[in-house]
């Protein structure tokens, strides 16, 4: 899949934009709080239906203004032009269009449009919490597996309706709750096996990206752990009924599902330094990309912020060497520094677009075509 062209209008600090695109490589340049970040999370917006930036859509609107409004056009690898667009306003659902036909649902645009981030914000996948690394993993297999984010959504709701019956006032009917964890169960086990093969597929991928990275000194390693790999949901939620009751919440299930990410033989995020947290996060969404490549659908586009920040030139230049391949289409990298950017397109030696990004205005600045 391709980006041909950008429109935007007050979508966060960004007022109007409308811009083409190279087919290959498209750099941002500019300081901090200039929007580069912002123009990226517009092209994430147009894959995934919500921002990488915050949660209330509200706030993806530029101050004093009623709406935003997205729009992009697309040609997918087969030659088909695509357009996607959103519009927004404040206190209104938001209208996801695909060739100005609305989606009855947005979950049927996940997938469409294939993309992969990689921003300082990854650092949360090590230092935060487990809800992160499941959504690493949820957000790459709902991109290729509609079933699988259909059996999400029903164990979410399902989740919620057993907690709600754990909270109330009094006790929860047996039979209802039992029915309820039934439901669970059902959904449960199509989570786990998608989870399971996907970390399975995923892990030598990632080790030879990590290898390429950092020259192989480094031992890392993935591994799924879950509740469900040693017992049934039910028996589980069977079990501890009682003791999620005086919690007030599901202690057991697949939202509590681990991806745990070492070094060394020990958590990364206690070993690792800010170089080599890094390079574990680069190389693990490099290979999210060939995943999802390799299960055969559109190329997916590849967003690169800042992250050649706290990299050693070594590992720069591993980095470049790599998405400069043959196997990545087209991408977007944005740095503050411009020297840094003429270094990285001269390694790359392809065609390329270079934007200026300064107070949410968007210029061109320097084109190449190969």
């Amino acid at each position: 899949m391709r980006l041909n062209s950008l429109n935007l209008l007050n979508y966060r600090n960004l007022r109007e934009v409308s811009i083409e695109l190279s087919p290959k490589i498209n750099c941002l340049i500019g300081r901090n709080g200039m929007g580069k970040t912002n123009l990226l999370d517009a092209v994430y917006y147009l894959s995934f239906c919500k921002s990488t930036v915050t949660v209330a859509d509200n706030s993806n609107i530029m101050h004093d203004e009623p709406f935003f409004m997205l729009q992009g056009n697309y040609v997918s690898d087969s030659g088909i032009e695509e357009e996607i667009s959103c519009g927004l306003k404040r206190g209104e659902k938001k209208q996801f269009k695909r060739n100005k036909k609305a989606y009855s649902r947005l979950s049927e645009h996940i997938g469409s449009v294939p993309l992969v981030l990689v921003s300082p914000a990854d650092n949360e996948l090590i230092a935060g919490g487990g809800e992160e690394r499941r959504r690493f993993m949820d957000v790459v297999i709902s991109q290729y597996d509609k079933e699988y984010l259909a059996a999400l959504i029903k164990y979410n709701r399902a989740l919620q309706q057993r907690n709600v019956m754990l909270r109330a006032e009094h006790a929860p009917d047996a039979e209802v709750i039992s029915l309820i964890e039934e439901m669970m169960e059902t959904e449960a086990v199509s989570i786990h096996d998608g989870r399971k093969r996907f970390v399975e597929e995923l892990v030598p991928i990632f080790s030879e990206f990590h290898s390429a990275i950092t020259g192989g000194g480094e031992q890392v390693s993935l591994r799924y752990r879950s509740h469900l790999n040693d017992a049934s949901l039910c028996d589980l939620l069977q079990a501890s009924r009682a003791d999620d009751r005086n919690l007030g919440y599901t202690s057991k299930g697949v939202h509590r599902d681990e991806l745990v990410m070492q070094l060394g033989g020990y958590p990364i995020r206690k070993e690792g330094s800010q170089g080599q947290n890094k390079s574990f996060l680069v190389a693990l969404k490099l290979a999210q990309f060939d995943f999802l490549r390799r299960k055969g659908g559109e190329l997916p586009l590849l967003l690169l912020d800042d992250i050649f920040d706290k990299l050693d030139s070594c590992r720069v230049e591993q980095i470049v060497n790599l998405v400069s391949g043959d196997g990545f289409g087209q991408i977007f990298i944005t740095d503050v520094n411009r020297e840094h950017i003429d270094m990285i397109l001269e390694r790359m030696n392809s065609s390329y677009r270079l934007f200026e990004v300064e107070g949410g205005n968007v210029e061109l600045i320097k084109e190449f075509v190969k």
